[in-house]
């Protein structure tokens, strides 16, 4: 069996989806055109990632544990991710080590904590 895809409801599926593109290297969908309330990214192993758009008056909450993560090739790649993160003005904690792994946690544009480790 193979997962083919997870939905994630966003505060904003376009700027939800430029940011994945630019620091986890997601690619859009083929053929769908850019729209704040629905995109689809695929990474390198054809896993694919549907963006919808909540409600405009509800904030996105999903629970305290709830995350996706992006392992990383190496401990110099998340020391990476991180720096490019914080140069950008996003609030990143330092990488620690954590259950075996060099990495972070942080919120996301769109809502959904993000765990980056290598």
């Amino acid at each position: 069996m193979i997962l083919n895809h997870i939905n994630l409801t966003v505060t904003d599926a376009l700027e939800t989806k430029q940011f994945l593109e630019k620091y986890f290297e997601l690619t859009p969908m083929e053929g769908l055109k850019d729209n704040p309330g629905f995109m689809m990214l695929r990474d390198d192993q054809g896993m694919v990632i549907t963006l919808i758009r909540g409600r405009r008056d509800t904030e996105v909450a999903y629970p305290d544990t709830f995350h996706i993560g992006f392992i990383q090739e190496s401990e110099e790649r998340v020391n990476e991710v991180n720096r490019r993160l914080k140069d950008d003005g996003y609030d990143v904690p330092p990488p620690s080590r954590q259950h075996g792994s060099w990495t972070f946690y942080f919120i996301a544009p769109g809502g959904f904590m993000v765990e980056v480790l290598g």
